[in-house]
């Protein structure tokens, strides 16, 4: 993700000294702390954080764990990995619920840290999960605090309890007494009080915090704190914790690129969990913290177990099954096409997906060039079609495609794209479905893949032979020992060869080394 993107890339180049080292020197391990403690202290983690990081990271890699390890460098990757997940939190954390519904949760942090965003993400990520939540506008000071909560409750289907207008008028302690037993009466089994933030902290702020805490009580307070602030984050951190206390951490903004050391210390430092994250700025992007899941990102260890969760929710099981059918039966058409991009939309952004791949950091690049906006224009251009034209593109000729390009306000020559592309898509996955091998464009079927029965050329015997030089010799080669490349041949086998249980005999070796020019 962006937010650790510089911590990764110090922390890859880090381990990517230590690969071919059979064994670890004192010397090694220091050089390696000692550039752990500087990607740490660049991106703005607490510098006791640093200090108890570093310490137990060199105390395990001069250890016995690393000296009899087969591979020293991965077991180093390891323990940091280990450690990581330690100071963001060690075990995920999840809500608790009261034994008695309502379920109060008390939101608090400093202004501009996304507390009223985040109560509706919370909400709607709460009603997702089968609960009746209810939003309670605290928030009396901020200039339409109230009005930004409703409107927010509005998209994410959730109702608003707000009595007072707000701007200033209005107590706050008031409103979240009243928010309790309207949530009974309404029988809302869960309460999210938003609460008034500052500029900085204050005294003000601490003690109609506290107030609020002791008016109802909450089974929840979560700290909201923005993941961009830095240093102030362990500052501002404490002060809440001393002042009001608070029973877990939401971060938000994660998407951002600033370095990200807030995120790394505020769990360390205060004890507290973090329990969830704010991803983007849409009410999808909210998640369960993970500190083993971030500690795989921050490692560019992909964090595919997220990937599979958020495909899992928004792609139907039975709509997949349908898909594939079609692709086997040649009947997938654009109409099928869009719906399935529109589903791949829901799951977020296509850039915060590819970021959980492993080894993202290899193609940073090209993730951050991607335009997103270009399935936006995918979909115009398939919804600018007829139902026929969706559903046979052959029918597509030179008038349709100009019709289509001007109502989707695109360029006949990115309708011709986007028809080429389909039509090589369902062919590749045509392909798959039937157990064969998927032709590439401009690379060829897929080096070292056999899904199915034989190909055409095994059907034609000794009669084929490659038009490439190498490979016809290495045909000839084989032949001459007897064997027959393709298909055929065993698997596992390279060249034809190995198809004896002893392995290649003495005449396929020479006939090999021959090809390969070492005879």
């Amino acid at each position: 993700m962006a937010m650790f993107g510089n911590l990764t890339d110090r922390l890859a180049d880090t381990f990517k000294n230590l690969r071919g080292k059979g064994k670890l020197s004192p010397a090694d391990v220091d050089a390696t702390v000692r550039e752990i403690r500087r990607a740490l202290l660049d991106a703005d983690v607490a510098l006791e954080v640093v200090k108890d990081f570093t310490g137990r990271v060199r105390e395990r890699a001069l250890g016995d764990e690393v000296n009899k390890a087969l591979n020293p460098a991965q077991q180093v990757v390891q323990i940091v990995n280990e450690e990581l997940v330690t100071i963001l939190g060690g075990q995920q954390r999840r809500l608790e619920f009261a034994k008695q519904p309502p379920t109060i949760i008390m939101l608090a942090g400093l202004q501009g840290a996304g507390k009223t965003t985040l109560a509706g993400k919370l909400a709607k990520w709460l009603r997702s999960e089968g609960h009746t939540p209810v939003l309670v506008a605290a928030d009396l000071q901020r200039p339409n605090a109230v009005t930004q909560l409703q409107v927010v409750g509005e998209q994410a289907g959730v109702p608003v309890f707000a009595p007072e207008p707000g701007n200033g008028k209005g107590d706050p302690v008031k409103v979240a007494k009243e928010a309790v037993k309207h949530a009974k009466s309404k029988q809302y089994d869960v309460v999210i009080v938003d609460t008034a933030g500052r500029l900085g902290v204050d005294a003000e702020l601490m003690k109609q915090a506290s107030d609020i805490r002791k008016a109802i009580d909450p089974d929840e307070v979560l700290f909201v704190i923005d993941a961009m602030i830095g240093q102030d984050a362990i500052q501002t951190a404490r002060a809440f914790q001393e002042g009001v206390d608070f029973t877990g951490v939401v971060l938000s903004k994660l998407d951002g690129d600033a370095r990200g050391g807030a995120a790394l210390s505020v769990a360390s430092v205060t004890g507290r969990p973090i329990i969830f994250a704010s991803t983007g700025e849409g009410l999808d992007d909210f998640e369960q913290f993970h500190p083993d899941r971030m500690a795989s990102r921050i490692l560019d260890l992909g964090d595919i177990l997220t990937l599979i969760e958020q495909a899992q929710k928004a792609f139907d099981e039975e709509e997949a099954r349908k898909t594939a059918e079609k692709f086997a039966t040649d009947s997938f058409t654009l109409e099928d096409f869009l719906a399935q991009m529109q589903q791949l939309k829901n799951m977020g952004s296509i850039k915060g997906m590819l970021g959980m791949l492993p080894g993202a950091k290899g193609m940073r690049e090209q993730l951050d060039n991607f335009d997103e906006s270009e399935i936006t224009r995918t979909e115009a251009i398939i919804q600018s079609m007829t139902v026929q034209e969706r559903r046979q593109p052959k029918v597509l000729n030179g008038s349709r495609r100009l019709r289509i390009a001007k109502g989707s306000g695109t360029t006949v020559t990115e309708v011709n794209a986007l028809v080429n592309r389909f039509e090589q898509a369902a062919k590749m996955m045509k392909t798959v479905a039937k157990g064969g091998t998927p032709q590439i464009p401009g690379m060829g079927p897929i080096p070292g893949q056999r899904f199915g029965g034989g190909s055409k050329s095994a059907k034609k015997g000794k009669s084929s032979r490659s038009g490439n030089p190498a490979k016809r010799a290495a045909e000839n080669a084989a032949l001459a020992a007897g064997k027959t490349l393709g298909p055929t041949a065993p698997a596992g086998s390279g060249f034809g060869l190995g198809s004896k249980a002893g392995g290649p005999s003495e005449e396929e070796l020479a006939s090999l080394q021959k090809f390969l020019g070492r005879g």
